[in-house]
């Protein structure tokens, strides 16, 4: 056997060496046989040749051209479809090569107008998925509507809703008005009183505020209940007046004024929130009380939060300043609610008080340990369990 392959593969040679076997089979068979295999004369007639002779010269045939044209076959085949494939291959490449040819000497209107109507296309079909959610949420609306199932939760939530704004309204509007004006004061400017000069003064007695806008009429008399002080202050600011801190304007000790930081928004009185931006005031504010034909100027010297049952607080500020005219402003904080008391304390710096006489108590006057200081208007749920429970 021939060994130049000429570069064939190991499976081309496996292929050609069964061949070459197949082949030399068929010639053995025949060699040996080749006698029985003549064509016959007259003088030589035919030899009776074996059955399996026949036979095993027949496969070796078979075999033979079974393996020789199954290669010669299968390498027409494979090469067959090599150079399909190669044609196809370079089919797709000149198709490619035109289509480029075409993209770069094509006008650029077509590309921009295709452009144009893909944007168009796809905004129509935004319009369009968009229409038809709104289409189903306008649907599912109406049912949600008609149906009842849904009458008992929002009544529900609009009764929970009325009920919290009801019960924090207080909170809320103070806090709004306290950074207002809280006051509806007319004065511009206001000075401290030369003794030479004579200025007129309110007939009634009121407390002036120029930083916070206030002035506000000042109730004298009443008792230092908590009902009492409620009815006084819902005219204006209340003068509060225990054993001890019972000092009226221009007297040596403790004048103090009791008025409210807030109050239900529904209810009548003009001064419910008169106080609440008391928290604004510092040290050195000035504040006027005009009382009976004269006007009393007090700077603050400070501020304090206390218990609403710390009434001994007042006395100490009479007592810490002995000698002294002093003020005491009293509001509820923080804003909104009843849990502490603000007080804003100032001693008076005009007219001069040398001459001052001292504040005596009265048989009407309170212990300081008998009462707490004046709150806020009770929240509607704190009215309606006070009545529940028989406190008013």
């Amino acid at each position: 056997m021939d060994n130049n392959d000429g570069g064939m593969s190991s499976a081309s040679r496996q292929q050609r060496t069964a061949t070459e076997l197949a082949r030399k089979k068929v010639l053995e068979a025949y060699q040996g046989r080749a006698q029985d295999y003549r064509v016959p004369t007259e003088t030589s007639p035919a030899p009776q040749v074996k059955q399996e002779d026949w036979k095993k010269y027949h496969s070796a045939w078979q075999d033979y051209y079974q393996k020789y044209y199954g290669e010669y076959y299968g390498k027409a085949a494979r090469e067959y479809v090599a150079r399909e494939r190669l044609r196809m291959e370079r089919q797709m490449q000149d198709k490619k090569r035109r289509e480029q040819e075409m993209t770069l000497t094509a006008p650029q209107a077509p590309a921009n107008l295709a452009a144009q109507t893909e944007s168009t296309e796809s905004k129509q079909l935004q319009q369009d998925f968009k229409s038809r959610i709104q289409a189903k949420a306008r649907k599912r609306a109406k049912e949600v509507r008609k149906s009842k199932h849904f009458i008992p939760l929002t009544i529900g939530l609009i009764v929970l809703v009325f009920s919290l704004l009801l019960q924090y309204n207080q909170v809320i509007a103070a806090n709004i008005i306290a950074y207002i004006s809280p006051g509806n004061s007319e004065v511009t400017e206001i000075t401290e009183i030369d003794p030479t000069v004579v200025v007129a003064v309110h007939e009634t007695p009121t407390l002036m505020i120029p930083k916070l806008n206030i002035e506000v009429p000042i109730s004298f008399g009443s008792q230092t209940d908590v009902n009492s002080m409620n009815v006084a202050m819902a005219n204006g600011v209340a003068n509060f007046s225990i054993r001890g801190a019972s000092a009226k304007p221009g007297q040596i000790g403790n004048f103090v004024v009791s008025g409210h930081s807030a109050g239900n928004v529904y209810g009548a009185s003009d001064y419910k929130f008169i106080f609440s931006g008391l928290t604004r005031m510092a040290e050195g504010d000035k504040l006027y009380v005009d009382y009976e034909g004269v006007r009393y100027t007090y700077r603050v010297q400070g501020t304090k939060v206390v218990e609403p049952t710390d009434v001994q607080s007042l006395v100490n500020i009479a007592n810490d300043n002995e000698g002294v005219p002093m003020i005491t402003l009293i509001t509820c904080t923080p804003l909104g609610t009843s849990r502490y008391r603000l007080l804003v304390y100032g001693e008076q710096i005009s007219p001069s008080y040398e001459n001052a006489t001292t504040s005596a108590p009265t048989d009407d006057d309170a212990s300081a340990t008998e009462i707490s200081m004046p709150a806020n208007q009770d929240t509607p749920f704190e009215a309606f369990w006070k009545w529940l429970t028989g406190q008013n």
